[in-house]
């Protein structure tokens, strides 16, 4: 599954996003494929809260966000947390 990260207005975060240097496949890795690769992006982004914020508020349900994943995501939803 492909998806962009595209810059839009109020989202001027994403043009200093790594994901946006990086192949978008790494972001949405089939079943069983490890995510390990698009997480370390993700640290080193500078970045990262803000996409996990945009994830988190808009109920991103596919791929890796601000070094979080679909499962950890919704974790923090179920448990109150915005980000950790």
């Amino acid at each position: 599954m492909t998806r962009r990260r595209e810059v839009s207005g109020g989202e001027s975060w994403r043009e200093e996003a790594l994901c946006a240097q990086t192949d978008p496949e790494l972001f949405y890795p089939e079943k069983g494929v490890s995510n390990r690769m698009a997480k370390r992006v993700c640290a080193r982004c500078p970045v990262a809260c803000q996409c996990l914020d945009y994830a988190m508020e808009h109920l991103e349900q596919f791929g890796i966000w601000g070094g979080k994943s679909e499962r950890e995501r919704q974790a923090m939803r179920r448990s109150g947390r915005e980000r950790s």
